[in-house]
């Protein structure tokens, strides 16, 4: 599938290429192509990933949206049958967790967060409440065994759930995958990357995914709700607290679902044994109930 998609893009076709395979993805096969034109991203993926939450043509809207913004790089090809996308490659490491206690690069990550939420409407939702249950499903159609977990972590979204439906926000395209990763410092710019689980969401969940897997202090979560939305009040730390959670149960429950899907060399049981034990650990946090109350005021609470 790779040699057909390389040789369909132009830019790529008849021509001397240096391919290098990237390790870190968690659902695709990337790669490095190297021409003398430049060097290309290459994203291969199976059909089957589009049951995780994806879907395809919302990441090129997203991507290209986020290419015309400046704060993603350009996007060369789409090609649909194939599988595969194709961007410039962006010069620059990945941000390490940890990165974002630093005020310069929390900063600067904020910004990148905020012109993303500012972009132009997606044809997609995500929707926090919706993706676990879809993976519970997935997993099992597949003969996964769901985690006697999920039935705890489920009642909590439920609760959020109600909470947030009595103060909704505004709805807005969303990254909802904000993994350090994803993050690619160019001295002293930020690019953001992989755009597959975009969609119209919460913002709020965004920022908790954002702070839970790049492992904010409580002191670098107050600092970003601040660069995000200047005056920070309680439903702000309400709705950060509770989509920490969500972000979690997510990411375990995609977990479960890549056991069924997934062909990748990739521990998902541990994967997803992680995120449920970070999950409970937040559930027994005495602020929760305090959390409910201040997500469902809403802003003027």
């Amino acid at each position: 599938m790779l040699a057909a998609a390389l040789e369909a893009v132009p830019e790529l076709s008849g021509v001397r290429r240096v391919i290098t395979p990237i390790a870190e993805g968690r659902t695709n096969r990337n790669f490095r192509v190297e021409v003398d034109l430049g060097s290309f991203f290459v994203r291969v993926s199976d059909k089957e990933t589009q049951l995780l939450g994806i879907d395809r043509s919302t990441e090129r809207l997203a991507a290209t949206a986020s290419a015309d913004a400046g704060i993603g790089p350009q996007v060369v090809a789409f090609l649909p049958d194939l599988g595969c996308l194709v961007t410039r490659w962006v010069l620059g490491s990945s941000l390490d967790e940890g990165d974002l206690e630093s005020e310069p690069t929390l900063a600067a990550a904020l910004a990148v967060v905020r012109t993303l939420h500012a972009g132009p409407e997606l044809p997609w939702t995500f929707s926090a409440f919706r993706i676990e249950e879809t993976y519970r499903a997935i997993a099992e159609n597949r003969g996964v065994t769901v985690p006697t977990e999920y039935g705890r972590a489920h009642a909590m979204a439920e609760r959020i759930e109600a909470a947030f439906a009595a103060a909704p926000v505004e709805e807005r395209p969303c990254h909802n995958d904000l993994l350090a990763p994803n993050f690619i410092r160019d001295g002293d710019r930020l690019w953001l990357v992989d755009y597959e689980y975009a969609g119209m969401g919460d913002p709020f969940f965004d920022l908790g995914n954002l702070s839970i897997n790049n492992g904010l202090s409580e002191d670098a979560q107050e600092r970003m709700l601040h660069h995000y939305f200047g005056e920070v009040k309680e439903f702000h730390r309400a709705r950060l607290g509770l989509m920490r959670m969500m972000s979690d149960f997510r990411e375990a429950m995609w977990g479960v679902a890549q056991q069924g899907l997934s062909t990748l060399d990739i521990d998902y049981v541990e994967y997803a044994g992680i995120h449920f034990d970070r999950l409970a650990r937040a559930m027994a946090d005495p602020r929760v109930d305090r959390w409910l109350v201040g997500s469902a005021q809403g802003i003027g609470g």
